[in-house]
Protein backbone atom coordinates (compact mmCIF):
# COMPACT_ATOMS: atom_id res chain seq x y z
CA UNK A 1 0.00 0.00 0.00
CA UNK A 2 1.39 3.34 -0.52
CA UNK A 3 0.77 5.68 2.61
CA UNK A 4 1.04 9.20 2.39
CA UNK A 5 0.97 10.73 6.24
CA UNK A 6 -1.02 13.12 6.52
CA UNK A 7 -3.84 15.21 4.88
CA UNK A 8 -1.46 17.90 3.62
CA UNK A 9 0.34 15.14 0.96
CA UNK A 10 -1.13 16.43 -2.78
CA UNK A 11 -3.55 14.19 -4.08
CA UNK A 12 -3.20 12.08 -7.36
CA UNK A 13 -5.50 14.14 -10.30
CA UNK A 14 -5.88 11.70 -13.41
CA UNK A 15 -8.46 11.35 -15.50
CA UNK A 16 -10.53 8.61 -17.55
CA UNK A 17 -10.66 8.12 -21.09
CA UNK A 18 -14.36 9.41 -21.28
CA UNK A 19 -12.95 12.09 -19.95
CA UNK A 20 -14.34 11.67 -16.22
CA UNK A 21 -12.14 13.76 -13.78
CA UNK A 22 -10.33 11.52 -10.58
CA UNK A 23 -8.66 12.81 -7.36
CA UNK A 24 -7.52 10.40 -4.88
CA UNK A 25 -6.52 11.48 -1.87
CA UNK A 26 -4.67 8.88 1.13
CA UNK A 27 -5.43 9.81 4.73
CA UNK A 28 -3.95 6.88 6.58
CA UNK A 29 -5.82 7.64 10.23
CA UNK A 30 -8.81 5.73 10.42
CA UNK A 31 -9.83 2.80 7.94
CA UNK A 32 -12.77 5.52 6.66
CA UNK A 33 -12.96 6.66 3.09
CA UNK A 34 -15.22 9.46 1.40
CA UNK A 35 -15.97 9.30 -1.61
CA UNK A 36 -18.24 12.77 -3.37
CA UNK A 37 -19.38 12.43 -7.06
CA UNK A 38 -19.59 16.21 -8.35
CA UNK A 39 -21.25 17.28 -11.53
CA UNK A 40 -20.84 21.00 -13.17
CA UNK A 41 -24.67 22.09 -12.59
CA UNK A 42 -26.26 24.18 -10.53
CA UNK A 43 -29.38 26.31 -10.27
CA UNK A 44 -26.74 28.76 -12.51
CA UNK A 45 -27.21 26.75 -15.38
CA UNK A 46 -30.79 26.92 -15.47
CA UNK A 47 -33.39 29.20 -17.43
CA UNK A 48 -36.64 30.99 -16.76
CA UNK A 49 -39.32 28.95 -16.11
CA UNK A 50 -37.17 25.50 -14.94
CA UNK A 51 -36.12 26.81 -11.76
CA UNK A 52 -35.40 24.33 -8.84
CA UNK A 53 -34.45 21.39 -11.72
CA UNK A 54 -30.90 20.75 -10.23
CA UNK A 55 -32.42 20.28 -6.80
CA UNK A 56 -35.41 18.27 -8.00
CA UNK A 57 -33.07 16.40 -9.69
CA UNK A 58 -30.84 15.51 -6.81
CA UNK A 59 -34.08 14.51 -4.92
CA UNK A 60 -34.64 12.31 -8.23
CA UNK A 61 -31.41 10.26 -7.95
CA UNK A 62 -32.20 8.86 -4.28
CA UNK A 63 -35.29 7.04 -6.17
CA UNK A 64 -33.71 3.87 -8.53
CA UNK A 65 -32.34 2.95 -11.32
CA UNK A 66 -33.03 -0.23 -13.48
CA UNK A 67 -30.92 -2.24 -11.23
CA UNK A 68 -31.58 -1.19 -7.20
CA UNK A 69 -33.92 0.78 -5.69
CA UNK A 70 -33.55 3.59 -3.94
CA UNK A 71 -33.99 1.96 -0.73
CA UNK A 72 -31.98 -0.88 -1.57
CA UNK A 73 -29.59 1.92 -1.75
CA UNK A 74 -30.08 3.20 1.21
CA UNK A 75 -30.09 0.25 3.39
CA UNK A 76 -27.02 -1.22 1.41
CA UNK A 77 -25.07 2.01 2.55
CA UNK A 78 -26.41 2.17 6.39
CA UNK A 79 -25.64 -1.79 6.69
CA UNK A 80 -22.05 -0.73 6.35
CA UNK A 81 -21.86 1.70 9.45
CA UNK A 82 -21.66 4.44 6.39
CA UNK A 83 -23.78 7.52 5.41
CA UNK A 84 -24.55 9.07 2.42
CA UNK A 85 -26.26 12.05 1.39
CA UNK A 86 -26.32 15.07 -1.61
CA UNK A 87 -26.01 18.77 -1.93
CA UNK A 88 -27.48 21.12 -4.79
CA UNK A 89 -25.78 24.59 -4.97
CA UNK A 90 -26.02 27.84 -7.22
CA UNK A 91 -22.61 26.32 -9.10
CA UNK A 92 -22.33 22.32 -8.83
CA UNK A 93 -24.25 19.33 -7.21
CA UNK A 94 -22.64 17.01 -5.43
CA UNK A 95 -23.49 13.03 -4.08
CA UNK A 96 -21.15 11.16 -1.28
CA UNK A 97 -20.78 8.57 1.00
CA UNK A 98 -18.26 7.91 4.18
CA UNK A 99 -18.24 4.25 4.65
CA UNK A 100 -15.64 1.79 5.67
CA UNK A 101 -12.43 1.27 3.03
CA UNK A 102 -13.45 -2.05 2.89
CA UNK A 103 -16.49 -1.69 1.52
CA UNK A 104 -15.75 1.53 -1.57
CA UNK A 105 -16.53 -0.97 -4.47
CA UNK A 106 -20.82 -0.37 -2.44
CA UNK A 107 -20.34 3.66 -2.93
CA UNK A 108 -19.00 3.26 -6.74
CA UNK A 109 -21.38 0.92 -7.91
CA UNK A 110 -24.53 2.64 -6.81
CA UNK A 111 -22.96 6.23 -7.93
CA UNK A 112 -21.70 4.46 -11.86
CA UNK A 113 -25.48 3.05 -11.87
CA UNK A 114 -27.30 6.05 -11.02
CA UNK A 115 -24.87 8.51 -13.56
CA UNK A 116 -27.21 6.74 -16.54
CA UNK A 117 -29.91 4.34 -14.79
CA UNK A 118 -32.00 6.06 -12.83
CA UNK A 119 -35.88 5.97 -13.66
CA UNK A 120 -37.47 9.30 -12.76
CA UNK A 121 -40.68 7.41 -12.34
CA UNK A 122 -43.96 9.23 -12.96
CA UNK A 123 -45.38 8.75 -9.57
CA UNK A 124 -42.34 9.28 -7.82
CA UNK A 125 -41.59 12.38 -9.57
CA UNK A 126 -45.23 13.42 -7.99
CA UNK A 127 -44.14 12.74 -4.85
CA UNK A 128 -41.12 14.86 -4.78
CA UNK A 129 -43.07 17.42 -6.29
CA UNK A 130 -45.36 17.60 -3.23
CA UNK A 131 -41.97 17.62 -0.88
CA UNK A 132 -40.66 19.71 -2.56
CA UNK A 133 -43.49 22.16 -2.84
CA UNK A 134 -43.81 21.88 1.07
CA UNK A 135 -40.09 22.94 1.44
CA UNK A 136 -40.48 25.30 -0.44
CA UNK A 137 -43.95 26.52 1.02
CA UNK A 138 -41.94 25.71 4.87
CA UNK A 139 -39.47 28.53 3.99
CA UNK A 140 -42.07 30.83 3.39
CA UNK A 141 -43.01 30.69 6.90
CA UNK A 142 -39.65 32.25 7.34
CA UNK A 143 -39.48 36.01 7.09
CA UNK A 144 -35.80 35.63 6.76
CA UNK A 145 -35.94 33.07 3.61
CA UNK A 146 -38.63 35.67 2.06
CA UNK A 147 -36.70 38.70 3.08
CA UNK A 148 -32.92 36.51 1.37
CA UNK A 149 -34.87 35.50 -1.49
CA UNK A 150 -36.58 38.99 -2.70
CA UNK A 151 -32.46 40.60 -2.27
CA UNK A 152 -31.32 37.80 -4.36
CA UNK A 153 -33.57 38.94 -7.27
CA UNK A 154 -32.83 42.68 -6.50
CA UNK A 155 -29.25 42.43 -6.68
CA UNK A 156 -29.09 40.20 -10.25
CA UNK A 157 -31.08 41.67 -12.85
CA UNK A 158 -30.42 38.33 -15.48
CA UNK A 159 -27.83 35.88 -14.01
CA UNK A 160 -29.34 32.84 -12.59
CA UNK A 161 -27.86 33.48 -8.96
CA UNK A 162 -31.12 35.48 -8.25
CA UNK A 163 -33.20 32.53 -7.87
CA UNK A 164 -33.28 30.45 -5.41
CA UNK A 165 -31.81 26.91 -5.77
CA UNK A 166 -35.16 25.59 -4.86
CA UNK A 167 -37.08 27.07 -7.62
CA UNK A 168 -40.12 29.14 -7.80
CA UNK A 169 -43.10 27.80 -6.44
CA UNK A 170 -44.60 28.51 -10.53
CA UNK A 171 -41.92 26.50 -11.96
CA UNK A 172 -41.86 23.79 -9.60
CA UNK A 173 -46.45 23.39 -10.37
CA UNK A 174 -45.31 23.23 -13.85
CA UNK A 175 -42.15 21.17 -14.36
CA UNK A 176 -42.71 18.07 -15.90
CA UNK A 177 -41.23 14.30 -15.55
CA UNK A 178 -39.84 14.77 -19.05
CA UNK A 179 -37.99 18.11 -17.94
CA UNK A 180 -36.33 16.08 -15.04
CA UNK A 181 -35.16 13.45 -17.35
CA UNK A 182 -33.73 15.59 -20.17
CA UNK A 183 -31.72 17.43 -17.48
CA UNK A 184 -30.56 14.68 -15.84
CA UNK A 185 -29.50 13.03 -19.52
CA UNK A 186 -27.90 16.39 -20.42
CA UNK A 187 -25.68 17.00 -17.78
CA UNK A 188 -25.17 13.61 -16.02
CA UNK A 189 -22.06 12.74 -18.12
CA UNK A 190 -19.09 11.26 -17.19
CA UNK A 191 -17.38 14.25 -18.71
CA UNK A 192 -18.74 16.53 -17.10
CA UNK A 193 -18.53 14.68 -13.44
CA UNK A 194 -15.72 14.43 -10.79
CA UNK A 195 -15.22 12.07 -8.42
CA UNK A 196 -12.80 12.69 -5.12
CA UNK A 197 -11.76 9.92 -2.29
CA UNK A 198 -10.58 11.12 0.73
CA UNK A 199 -9.23 8.61 3.21
CA UNK A 200 -7.63 4.96 3.82
CA UNK A 201 -6.87 3.01 0.60
CA UNK A 202 -4.92 1.26 -1.77
CA UNK A 203 -3.89 3.55 -4.48
CA UNK A 204 -3.88 0.93 -7.36
CA UNK A 205 -7.13 -1.14 -6.04
CA UNK A 206 -9.16 2.12 -5.59
CA UNK A 207 -8.07 3.15 -9.69
CA UNK A 208 -8.99 -0.21 -10.82
CA UNK A 209 -12.65 -0.35 -9.41
CA UNK A 210 -13.01 3.10 -10.52
CA UNK A 211 -12.03 2.10 -13.83
CA UNK A 212 -14.14 -0.94 -13.38
CA UNK A 213 -17.52 1.01 -12.57
CA UNK A 214 -16.71 4.42 -14.40
CA UNK A 215 -14.46 4.11 -17.57
CA UNK A 216 -17.55 2.04 -19.69
CA UNK A 217 -20.22 4.70 -19.05
CA UNK A 218 -19.81 6.76 -22.83
CA UNK A 219 -19.58 11.01 -22.33
CA UNK A 220 -21.52 13.15 -24.31
CA UNK A 221 -20.75 16.49 -24.22
CA UNK A 222 -23.89 18.67 -22.02
CA UNK A 223 -25.69 21.25 -23.73
CA UNK A 224 -24.98 23.88 -21.29
CA UNK A 225 -26.81 27.66 -20.43
CA UNK A 226 -23.99 29.39 -19.13
CA UNK A 227 -24.83 32.81 -17.80
CA UNK A 228 -23.05 36.40 -18.35
CA UNK A 229 -21.53 37.38 -14.90
CA UNK A 230 -22.91 40.36 -13.63
CA UNK A 231 -20.34 42.68 -12.22
CA UNK A 232 -21.69 45.01 -9.98
CA UNK A 233 -25.50 45.65 -8.46
CA UNK A 234 -26.42 48.68 -10.96
CA UNK A 235 -27.88 51.06 -8.40
CA UNK A 236 -29.17 51.28 -5.02
CA UNK A 237 -32.14 49.52 -4.66
CA UNK A 238 -34.41 49.53 -1.17
CA UNK A 239 -36.60 45.95 -0.58
CA UNK A 240 -39.46 46.74 2.03
CA UNK A 241 -41.64 43.26 2.50
CA UNK A 242 -43.94 43.00 5.79
CA UNK A 243 -45.63 40.23 8.32
CA UNK A 244 -46.66 38.70 10.86
CA UNK A 245 -43.46 37.73 12.39
CA UNK A 246 -42.64 40.06 15.91
CA UNK A 247 -39.36 40.80 15.24
CA UNK A 248 -37.82 43.46 12.28
CA UNK A 249 -35.41 42.15 10.02
CA UNK A 250 -32.82 44.04 8.00
CA UNK A 251 -30.38 42.42 4.94
CA UNK A 252 -27.54 44.47 3.18
CA UNK A 253 -26.46 43.06 -0.02
CA UNK A 254 -23.13 44.66 -2.22
CA UNK A 255 -21.28 42.74 -5.17
CA UNK A 256 -18.84 40.51 -4.05
CA UNK A 257 -15.94 38.71 -6.30
CA UNK A 258 -15.94 35.50 -7.57
CA UNK A 259 -13.93 32.83 -5.52
CA UNK A 260 -10.75 32.69 -8.11
CA UNK A 261 -10.87 36.23 -8.47
CA UNK A 262 -7.12 37.10 -6.44
CA UNK A 263 -10.00 40.26 -4.76
CA UNK A 264 -12.00 37.35 -2.72
CA UNK A 265 -8.82 36.88 -0.19
CA UNK A 266 -8.51 40.58 0.51
CA UNK A 267 -12.70 40.34 0.74
CA UNK A 268 -12.42 37.26 3.48
CA UNK A 269 -10.69 39.62 5.95
CA UNK A 270 -12.74 42.57 5.38
CA UNK A 271 -15.87 40.38 6.41
CA UNK A 272 -13.83 39.26 8.96
CA UNK A 273 -13.32 42.89 10.46
CA UNK A 274 -17.17 44.04 9.32
CA UNK A 275 -19.24 41.22 10.41
CA UNK A 276 -17.13 38.29 11.04
CA UNK A 277 -15.54 34.84 9.35
CA UNK A 278 -17.72 32.65 7.22
CA UNK A 279 -17.53 29.43 6.94
CA UNK A 280 -16.90 27.99 3.60
CA UNK A 281 -17.61 24.48 4.28
CA UNK A 282 -21.22 23.48 5.95
CA UNK A 283 -19.00 20.41 6.96
CA UNK A 284 -17.24 22.29 9.63
CA UNK A 285 -17.42 20.71 12.51
CA UNK A 286 -16.97 24.33 14.81
CA UNK A 287 -17.05 28.15 13.71
CA UNK A 288 -15.79 31.57 15.26
CA UNK A 289 -17.88 34.00 16.55
CA UNK A 290 -17.74 37.54 15.58
CA UNK A 291 -17.99 38.80 19.40
CA UNK A 292 -14.54 40.77 18.08
CA UNK A 293 -16.40 42.31 14.22
CA UNK A 294 -16.93 45.81 14.78
CA UNK A 295 -20.82 45.42 13.61
CA UNK A 296 -21.40 43.20 16.68
CA UNK A 297 -19.92 45.86 19.20
CA UNK A 298 -21.55 48.71 16.95
CA UNK A 299 -24.67 47.06 16.99
CA UNK A 300 -25.84 44.05 19.21
CA UNK A 301 -23.48 45.30 22.36
CA UNK A 302 -24.76 48.63 22.23
CA UNK A 303 -28.40 46.85 22.31
CA UNK A 304 -29.25 48.38 18.70
CA UNK A 305 -29.82 44.84 17.22
CA UNK A 306 -30.32 41.10 18.99
CA UNK A 307 -28.01 40.17 16.44
CA UNK A 308 -25.66 40.33 13.02
CA UNK A 309 -24.15 37.99 10.57
CA UNK A 310 -22.76 38.33 7.92
CA UNK A 311 -22.15 35.62 4.81
CA UNK A 312 -19.74 34.89 1.83
CA UNK A 313 -19.50 32.46 -0.24
CA UNK A 314 -17.18 31.12 -2.99
CA UNK A 315 -18.40 30.89 -6.58
CA UNK A 316 -17.93 30.54 -10.47
CA UNK A 317 -19.41 34.48 -11.10
CA UNK A 318 -19.20 37.77 -8.81
CA UNK A 319 -21.77 37.05 -6.16
CA UNK A 320 -23.16 38.47 -3.07
CA UNK A 321 -22.08 39.45 0.45
CA UNK A 322 -24.76 40.17 2.83
CA UNK A 323 -25.37 41.54 6.73
CA UNK A 324 -28.52 39.66 8.31
CA UNK A 325 -29.78 42.00 11.55
CA UNK A 326 -32.24 40.91 13.55
CA UNK A 327 -33.34 44.71 14.96
CA UNK A 328 -34.63 44.96 18.41
CA UNK A 329 -38.14 46.21 19.25
CA UNK A 330 -37.19 49.47 20.99
CA UNK A 331 -34.73 50.42 17.38
CA UNK A 332 -36.39 51.11 14.31
CA UNK A 333 -34.80 49.46 11.01
CA UNK A 334 -33.95 52.57 9.85
CA UNK A 335 -31.50 53.93 13.07
CA UNK A 336 -29.65 50.48 12.64
CA UNK A 337 -29.28 51.17 8.56
CA UNK A 338 -27.66 54.55 9.68
CA UNK A 339 -25.43 53.09 12.10
CA UNK A 340 -24.07 50.56 9.46
CA UNK A 341 -23.64 53.45 7.31
CA UNK A 342 -21.87 54.71 9.72
CA UNK A 343 -19.55 51.69 10.53
CA UNK A 344 -19.50 51.43 6.91
CA UNK A 345 -18.05 54.86 6.07
CA UNK A 346 -15.30 54.73 8.29
CA UNK A 347 -14.28 51.61 7.33
CA UNK A 348 -13.93 52.74 3.57
CA UNK A 349 -11.70 56.56 5.01
CA UNK A 350 -9.65 54.83 7.46
CA UNK A 351 -7.55 51.71 7.26
CA UNK A 352 -8.42 48.45 9.24
CA UNK A 353 -5.35 49.08 12.05
CA UNK A 354 -2.75 45.94 12.28
CA UNK A 355 -4.63 44.48 15.29
CA UNK A 356 -7.83 44.06 13.66
CA UNK A 357 -6.13 42.47 10.56
CA UNK A 358 -4.04 39.80 12.74
CA UNK A 359 -7.71 38.83 14.57
CA UNK A 360 -9.31 38.64 11.15
CA UNK A 361 -6.69 36.38 9.92
CA UNK A 362 -6.37 34.55 13.02
CA UNK A 363 -10.10 33.90 12.74
CA UNK A 364 -10.27 33.34 9.09
CA UNK A 365 -7.47 30.94 9.39
CA UNK A 366 -8.99 29.14 12.50
CA UNK A 367 -12.52 28.61 10.47
CA UNK A 368 -10.30 27.16 7.52
CA UNK A 369 -8.64 24.62 10.09
CA UNK A 370 -12.28 23.94 10.94
CA UNK A 371 -13.53 23.46 7.43
CA UNK A 372 -10.89 20.79 6.90
CA UNK A 373 -10.82 18.91 10.00
CA UNK A 374 -12.09 15.48 8.64
CA UNK A 375 -12.01 12.59 6.07
CA UNK A 376 -15.17 13.59 4.83
CA UNK A 377 -14.38 17.39 4.97
CA UNK A 378 -10.93 16.73 2.85
CA UNK A 379 -12.82 14.81 0.62
CA UNK A 380 -15.21 17.92 -0.18
CA UNK A 381 -12.64 20.19 -0.57
CA UNK A 382 -10.99 17.69 -3.17
CA UNK A 383 -13.74 18.53 -5.30
CA UNK A 384 -15.29 21.99 -4.23
CA UNK A 385 -12.31 24.08 -4.44
CA UNK A 386 -12.20 22.89 -8.38
CA UNK A 387 -15.66 23.78 -9.07
CA UNK A 388 -14.63 27.43 -9.14
CA UNK A 389 -11.35 27.30 -9.06
CA UNK A 390 -8.39 24.14 -8.78
CA UNK A 391 -7.13 22.43 -5.45
CA UNK A 392 -3.99 24.96 -5.11
CA UNK A 393 -7.25 27.81 -3.89
CA UNK A 394 -7.49 25.21 -1.07
CA UNK A 395 -3.74 24.30 -0.39
CA UNK A 396 -2.67 28.04 -0.56
CA UNK A 397 -5.85 29.67 1.48
CA UNK A 398 -4.14 30.70 4.27
CA UNK A 399 -1.11 31.72 2.47
CA UNK A 400 -3.03 34.09 -0.15
CA UNK A 401 -4.70 35.93 3.40
CA UNK A 402 -1.29 36.75 4.97
CA UNK A 403 -0.27 38.24 1.78
CA UNK A 404 -3.38 40.29 2.08
CA UNK A 405 -1.89 43.80 3.19
CA UNK A 406 -3.70 47.32 4.57
CA UNK A 407 -4.10 48.84 1.38
CA UNK A 408 -5.50 45.46 -0.37
CA UNK A 409 -8.05 45.63 2.24
CA UNK A 410 -9.12 49.29 1.73
CA UNK A 411 -8.98 49.32 -1.83
CA UNK A 412 -11.03 46.05 -2.10
CA UNK A 413 -13.50 47.81 0.31
CA UNK A 414 -13.74 50.65 -1.90
CA UNK A 415 -14.29 48.85 -4.80
CA UNK A 416 -17.30 46.80 -3.30
CA UNK A 417 -18.95 48.37 -1.04
CA UNK A 418 -20.21 51.66 -2.46
CA UNK A 419 -23.35 52.47 -0.73
CA UNK A 420 -24.85 53.44 -4.40
CA UNK A 421 -24.53 50.08 -5.22
CA UNK A 422 -25.96 47.67 -2.83
CA UNK A 423 -29.35 46.35 -2.08
CA UNK A 424 -30.79 47.32 1.65
CA UNK A 425 -34.23 45.10 2.23
CA UNK A 426 -36.40 45.44 5.25
CA UNK A 427 -38.74 43.16 6.92
CA UNK A 428 -40.96 45.20 9.01
CA UNK A 429 -43.69 43.37 11.53
CA UNK A 430 -47.21 44.44 10.31
CA UNK A 431 -47.69 46.19 14.18
CA UNK A 432 -45.19 48.74 13.30
CA UNK A 433 -45.93 49.54 9.51
CA UNK A 434 -49.87 49.78 10.61
CA UNK A 435 -48.83 51.44 13.69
Amino acid sequence: MRKLNNSDQQPLFISLSNGMRIALKQIQTAPIISAWTWYNVGSRNEVPGKTGLSHWVEHMQFKGTKNFSGKEMEDAIARTGGYSNALTSPDWTAYFQTLPSAVLETALIFEADRMVNSLYDPQEVETERTVILSEREGNENDPQFLLGEAIQQAAFCQHPYRNEVLGSTEDLLSITRDDLYRHYRNYYQSGNALLCLAGSFDLDEALALIRKHFEPIENTEPRRSIPTPENEIASARQIELQGPEEADYIEIAWRSPKASDPDFFAYTLIESILSGPSTLNMFGSGGIGNRSSRLYRELVESQLAASVYGSLNASIDPGIYTLNITCRGDHPPEEVIERIDQVIDQFLNKPASLEERTIALKQARANFAYSSDNITNQAFWLGYAQSFADYSWFTDYVKRLEQVSAKDILRVARLYLNPAHRVTGVYRHREATDG
